[in-house]
């Protein structure tokens, strides 16, 4: 099976002390550490898994810039066949639909049977891979939390739904299905594994490589733009309850029932 996995590599906030800039229209990237966003991770080891028991390759994409490569090279020390980076100055500013545009025109180019993305992005929102779905005309499905293959080009998926409920679906291939974090255990990447494949090329392309119209997408093509970006006010401190423990216990109590939490 040939699968292909979308990355991208977002701030990361546990090395980070995010703040906004002077002007309020975006955060401070100076020095700022960036990694893949982890629910990608979780796409990735899926894939690697499926692939482990059917056979196949697992490709690994990414839109981004040179200092995204280096997502792609973690990607494959995890485990992945290649990685392919997609960059060009017309994308710059693209929204959701203008990735899914530049993915779109990608997949065309080669032959994949799954297509898996991270639930969402650390940086954004959770709409790039049902998008890249619509416009490849392909069976989607969101939250997935178990994947099997089945006779006949169709996989079994179960997936989260509301109130801790689980659905089972069977879908045909090729589809695009969009991963949930804690469908697995993603595996350890260490320094020897991105060493190993510190000097294997990765092919970048371009518009013109894939045919994509620079009209098409970027900044001028964006349906969805960020206005603002802003600090919400600190809400109320916690109450801190004094007193011996049998105080401090008929005080709790007593804020459950004013608060409701106690009939």
């Amino acid at each position: 099976m040939e699968i292909l996995v979308c990355a991208k590599r977002v701030p990361d906030t546990s090395e980070n002390e995010i703040q906004l800039n002077g002007a309020g229209t975006d955060i401070e990237r100076d020095d700022m550490v960036y990694s893949v966003n982890e629910p990608d991770n979780y796409a990735v080891e899926e894939a690697l898994q499926i692939v482990a028991r059917t056979g196949g390759n697992v490709t690994v994409v990414t839109v981004g810039g040179e200092d995204d490569e280096e997502i792609l090279r973690r990607e494959m020390a995890m485990g992945a066949t290649r990685g392919v980076l997609i960059s060009d100055d017309t994308f710059n500013g693209s929204d959701g639909r203008g990735i899914a545009a530049v993915l779109k025109a990608f997949v065309q180019t080669e032959h994949y049977d799954l297509i898996l993305t991270g639930v969402q992005a650390e940086d954004g929102c959770a709409q790039v891979g049902g998008m890249l779905a619509a416009m490849l005309d392909y069976p989607f499905a969101s939250l997935v939390t178990s994947i099997e293959v089945l006779e006949g080009r169709k996989l079994k998926i179960g997936r989260e739904i509301e109130g801790g409920s689980k659905e089972i679906n069977a879908i045909d291939l090729p589809c695009v299905l969009s991963i949930q974090t804690g469908i697995n255990e993603p595996r350890y990447v260490g320094m020897r594994g991105i060493r190993q494949v510190a000097s294997v090329p990765i092919p970048t392309l371009g518009a013109s490589d894939l045919g994509v119209e620079p009209d098409a997408v970027g900044e001028v093509a964006a349906k969805a733009r960020r206005v603002d970006y802003f600090v919400p006010p600190a809400g109320k401190g916690a109450d801190m309850l004094a007193g011996s423990r049998e105080e401090v216990i008929d005080k709790m109590m007593e804020l459950l029932k004013a608060k409701g939490g106690l009939n």
